[in-house]
């Protein structure tokens, strides 16, 4: 079976920061992972040359971690069209965080796409391509992947549509990519348990599937088109293992990494704490026989 790019999102905490986010890793039996270069809620940021950047790419050099992806902090909001500032913010700091993705050597920054807050969603999708524009450049050294949203709230990019509306709009848009989400795309009503082909057909046919650099594994807790967005563990929500084994080893993604982002479970040592639990899922995803 031809080898596939699995991995989970890892913190960046401690004295070992970015080396220590590599070490887990490997220690998940992982050859791809995801990072936030700081704390997601807020902007607070150390300088990349604080965080042992090369000791974790040789790390990962030396324990055959192929590719790494920096996801972007939630408060990044380019739809909000109500508050100046929130978007002022949003332009200011996600050029920051490409800085930080290029300078931690990824070359993929995970963005969700913003959301409408109440305003007319054109207006929300017409000012994210306006905020895109005044960032994006022909030869940036990194691309953003649009994440598929599940549709919660007035959330941008629950329908490809949205996405494509975006990447169409935008100058330079061969920086755009997306992030397929296994749990928002089930949750905004795209029957990828029923239809894998077919979503991806139509993802093909209004998107393109070559635009796909990233997949977010993850099951759903809910129903098909609940739009709520609450990730389940593998194999334990509404998708199934089965399902998201299919889209993993699916043949036109082997080079694409997947990052699970499952909810982290109870610890069986019977501590208060719970464990994540991708060293489980990950091999039991790679005992997998299609």
């Amino acid at each position: 079976m031809t080898d596939i790019l699995l991995g989970s999102h890892c913190k960046m905490a401690g004295s070992e920061l970015f080396l220590g986010s590599a070490k887990e890793a490997q220690w998940y039996g992982a050859n791809t992972f995801m990072v936030y270069t700081g704390a997601p809620q807020n902007t607070k940021r150390r300088d990349v040359s604080e965080l042992r950047v090369e000791e974790g790419l040789k790390y990962m050099k030396e324990h055959g971690i192929v590719k790494h992806v920096i996801h972007a902090p939630y408060i990044i909001n380019l739809g909000n069209t109500v508050k100046p500032e929130i978007y002022k913010l949003a332009k200011d700091f996600l050029a920051v965080e490409i800085e930080r993705t290029i300078a931690m050597g990824s070359d993929t920054l995970v963005l969700h796409p913003g959301s409408a807050v109440g305003a007319a969603r054109e207006d929300a999708i017409s000012q994210i391509i306006e905020g895109l524009d005044t960032i994006l450049t022909d030869d940036m050294k990194c691309t953003i992947a649009l994440e598929t949203m599940a549709g919660k709230g007035s959330e941008i990019g629950c329908t490809f549509e949205e996405i494509a509306a975006i990447i169409s709009g935008v100058k330079c848009s061969d920086r755009l990519s997306v992030c397929f989400d296994t749990c928002h795309v089930f949750d905004s009503g795209y029957d990828i348990v029923n239809d894998l082909e077919g979503v991806l057909n139509e993802f093909d046919k209004v998107i393109g599937k070559e635009r796909i650099s990233v997949f977010h594994i993850n099951d759903s807790k809910n129903t098909l088109g609940s739009r709520k967005d609450r990730h389940a563990n593998i194999g334990d929500g509404s998708i199934g293992f089965e399902t998201l084994c299919r889209v993993v080893y699916h043949p036109d993604f082997t080079g694409v990494p997947k990052i699970l982002e499952t909810p982290y479970i109870p610890d069986p040592d019977g501590s208060d704490e719970k464990k994540p639990p991708y060293k489980e899922e990950i091999a039991r995803i790679r005992s997998y026989s299609l």
